[in-house]
């Protein structure tokens, strides 16, 4: 039985959408509606506002004020959405958590399916769909960064990772024991626990703004996923660096060969540019990215935040033990 529950919400241009969202949450999460399974649950509304441009802050922050039961974390500036739902996650106190966006694509009334997984001894519980309704480029760039978790990660292939997820308070004490820069919260919930389990939910469009993640924020997801939690792209440097290391031998051996059937054959600069090149091309490709991993790792022990928050409201600073 779940007595309390706790709803993440990273908030990043969501003015117009986050004060339906909380009073839908309510509805549907501890009024009439609810049903039996929501007897004597005590709801919890985590808003995490992530430097969003908009006026959403001041929305939340007046959210917080009109209800004891939401809290309100103002971070310094944008750090991200997986930044946000760690900070969330830091200050939350629910017996089960469940991470949800603002836009409404997920519709409040598919929470209660996560619950009632996680109140059934799931860790997790990943909603999955039978369409979603993104922009073709935003389901082109999840397709992408599942296929290299499956990849990288070890993920099961049937197992897609949803941002709209419920974890059972074991699964949040483990994951906020992170103390990084550069968090991918699926990443650190495959480390933590197998005991997972997936729900088919409903998928919206989107009706108001648009998707917060372009380009540079997809490619920054993948570098975190790539440099953080697995030491793969070294290893695959590594052999592509013997690979072309033995095709150079033979190219040599078949040169060396040629040599001695046609002496008088001329050679050009065309074989001595291409091979420079490739093998150029290859070094600046393993230094730049052993320099991926150290830069992370200098901005790690020089001291940069996971988040930093400005204001607190309805809630404590949390406890970050090492």
């Amino acid at each position: 039985m779940i007595r309390r529950l706790s709803v993440v919400i990273p908030v990043y241009r969501g003015a117009d959408t986050i004060g339906r969202l909380c009073a839908t949450l309510e509805t549907t999460l501890t009024g009439p509606a609810a049903g039996p399974a929501a007897a004597g649950r005590e709801l919890e509304i985590v808003l995490v506002n992530d430097g969003s441009p908009d006026h959403s802050g001041a929305v939340c922050r007046q959210l917080a004020a009109e209800r004891p039961h939401v809290r309100f974390i103002d971070l310094a500036r944008n750090f991200g959405e997986h930044n946000a739902v760690m900070a969330g996650l830091n200050h939350c106190t629910g017996d089960a958590v469940v991470i949800l966006d603002d836009d409404f694509q997920n519709p409040p009334s598919e929470v209660e399916k996560l619950v009632a997984a996680i109140a059934a001894g799931h860790d997790v519980a990943w909603s999955c769909y039978e369409k979603k309704q993104h922009h073709w480029f935003r389901n082109l760039g999840s397709s992408f960064n599942d296929r290299m978790a499956t990849w990288m990660l070890g993920k099961p292939r049937d197992l897609y990772l949803s941002s709209f997820k419920a974890l059972s308070r074991f699964t949040v004490d483990e994951v906020i024991r992170y103390r990084g820069p550069y968090p991918y919260l699926d990443g650190l919930i495959l480390r933590v626990t197998k005991n997972y389990t997936t729900v088919l939910c409903r998928h919206d469009a989107r009706h108001d703004g648009k998707s917060g993640y372009t380009l540079r924020k997809l490619v920054a997801l993948w570098l975190n996923m790539f440099t953080t939690f697995s030491a793969l792209p070294l290893r695959v440097a590594s052999l592509i660096g013997l690979a072309v290391a033995v095709i150079g031998c033979i190219m040599a051996l078949f040169f060396l060969w040629e040599r001695i059937q046609h002496p008088d054959l001329e050679r050009g600069w065309a074989s001595l540019m291409v091979g420079m090149l490739v093998l150029a091309g290859i070094q600046l490709m393993v230094l730049g990215l052993i320099g991926e991993y150290l830069g992370r790792l200098y901005l790690q022990d020089s001291g940069r935040p996971q988040f930093v928050v400005r204001h607190r409201v309805n809630c404590q600073a949390p406890r970050r033990d090492a």
